[in-house]
């Protein structure tokens, strides 16, 4: 994993994913939940395919990240496309720090997570709400993150799955030294018990970017995360 992400793992963390934000002023947000003290930048990439929603791309990802690792943080790009192993050397030209994809969308994630590596970036494994969890200890050692989604992926805004909580507890044992990962459902209430259950990692979208002030949003799902 790439030094600046593997420090900015070492403590829990809050992630506001652009998936919420509003695009035509793109730059400002992201430097306005900076100032507030984010430093991990979530980047989800949909295809219409894996997920029916398309959303966005390399370009924009090479659009900010200068504006993000000049401010000390990390993009963490997730990828929620088909055949991502055609996509990773794009992403990771663009400025990604991390980049993870979902377990379900390609027959090699053990291949996969490797060459993301090789390309300099931490290598993230996501597993969606009905997949079993037992399928992440043949990949233990391999992935430096494992996303947990909370939600079935595709929108913003969604309630967390109850479900989410028994399945972090068990886990948690299979992920080695791997941070968990969660999206899908954080906000001020629910950032606590995720933390409880093991996460470590935690994606807002729309608590952040969905609010009239997004730094205050951010540093109170911070708060009730015990987050960085």
């Amino acid at each position: 994993m790439g030094e600046r992400m593997r420090e900015l793992l070492g403590e829990p963390r809050v992630a506001p994913s652009i998936l919420s934000a509003d695009m035509g002023r793109l730059g400002a947000q992201v430097e306005e939940v900076m100032d507030a003290g984010a430093r991990v930048i979530h980047f989800d990439v949909m295809d219409g395919h894996f997920v029916p929603p398309i959303t966005i791309g390399p370009l924009v990802l090479s659009g900010i990240a200068d504006q993000v690792h000049d401010a000390g943080g990390a993009v963490d790009v997730h990828l929620m496309i088909e055949a991502p192993e055609r996509q990773i050397e794009e992403f990771a030209k663009a400025g990604a720090d991390s980049i993870t994809f979902h377990y379900e969308a390609t027959p090699h994630a053990n291949r996969l997570l490797h060459s993301i590596r090789e390309l300099g970036c931490g290598a993230g494994l996501a597993i969606n709400p009905a997949t079993p969890v037992e399928g992440v200890a043949e990949l233990r050692g391999y992935a430096d993150l494992v996303l947990c989604m909370t939600i079935n992926p595709g929108w913003g805004g969604q309630k967390l799955l109850e479900s989410s909580f028994d399945k972090l507890e068990r886990l948690a044992p299979l992920v080695g030294k791997a941070p968990i990962e969660v999206d899908g459902g954080v906000d001020v209430d629910t950032a606590g018990p995720l933390a409880a259950a093991g996460a470590k990692l935690f994606v807002a979208g729309s608590a952040v970017f969905g609010t009239d002030d997004p730094a205050a949003a951010y540093k109170a799902i911070a708060d009730a995360a015990g987050a960085a």
